[in-house]
């Protein structure tokens, strides 16, 4: 197997549990490295329960979780950021009153090494680092697409610029697999053919991307693989035209009988 196809994320049989209530069933999916992985489902299918355990916001209660070769059991979400994975919240979590550069320089430092006496003491190599990271999250801003000034408060931002930001903001912690969680959630539809392409351009770059999202159209038109979750359980898996065919699938989005969606 070829670095390019090899499994990146490995879920296995993957369960979790609100009191009574099974979220996730025996869930397993794989990620490979270098593509654009959607999830789809109809409301309350599990996909923000398996986003939060993928990032570590909430722990499973059975199954296996291998990221990039190594196994993590109930592991925080910075200890999974450190290991690579990177996220974006469907409600933005921006800081407001910061500007644009520092919003993205926060991502960064996740990745500094001067440690906290380095910063308090100002030394030659924790300016040098700070310059850095102050010229890495130019960049990044450039790369989204934020042309404002540099000096904007987040705030006075547009919509679609503040969810570019938190996109600029995840990708300066040099992520192997950047998870979004709902990106193009109130897009018109230019910003979202605009978000589009800068994911294409992202996974170009070889950045893995999990795309979680309601906007169907959005994910069988741009991811490579698509997997759907319905009452906590896989229902298909694989690429966009397999699972837009999907009997299963057909029914959890419209309802009816399965052998009149087959037909």
């Amino acid at each position: 197997m070829t670095q390019q196809n090899s499994v990146l994320l490995d879920l296995s049989g993957v369960g979790k549990h609100f009191g009574g209530l099974a979220a996730l069933s025996e869930v397993s999916l794989h990620i490979r490295r270098g593509e654009i992985y959607g999830l789809i489902g109809p409301n309350g299918a599990g996909k923000t329960t398996l986003f939060n355990v993928i990032t570590g916001l909430y722990q499973l209660d059975a199954g296996n979780f291998t990221f990039d070769g190594a196994r993590y059991v109930r592991c925080k979400p910075h200890v999974l950021a450190e290991a690579g994975i990177a996220r974006t919240f469907q409600n933005i979590r921006l800081f407001a009153n910061m500007t644009a550069l520092e919003n993205v320089m926060v991502g960064r430092h996740v990745c500094s090494s001067s440690g906290i006496w380095g910063a308090l003491l100002r030394n030659a190599a924790a300016r040098a680092e700070e310059h850095a990271i102050a010229e890495r999250a130019r960049e990044l801003l450039s790369y989204v697409g934020i042309d404002r000034p540099h000096q904007t408060l987040a705030k006075h931002l547009s919509y679609g610029e503040q969810r570019r930001l938190e996109i600029a903001r995840a990708l300066a912690t040099d992520p192997k697999l950047l998870a979004l969680d709902e990106p193009a959630a109130g897009m018109n539809a230019t910003e979202t053919a605009s978000l589009k392409e800068l994911l294409q351009t992202i996974r170009g770059s070889g950045i893995t991307v999990l795309l979680i999202e309601h906007d169907v159209k959005l994910v069988l038109g741009l991811c490579d693989r698509v997997a759907v979750l319905d009452y906590g359980k896989k229902i298909a898996e694989g690429v966009p035209e397999e699972v837009r065919r999907n009997p299963a699938v057909i029914v959890a989005y419209l309802g009816g009988d399965a052998g009149e969606a087959a037909a």
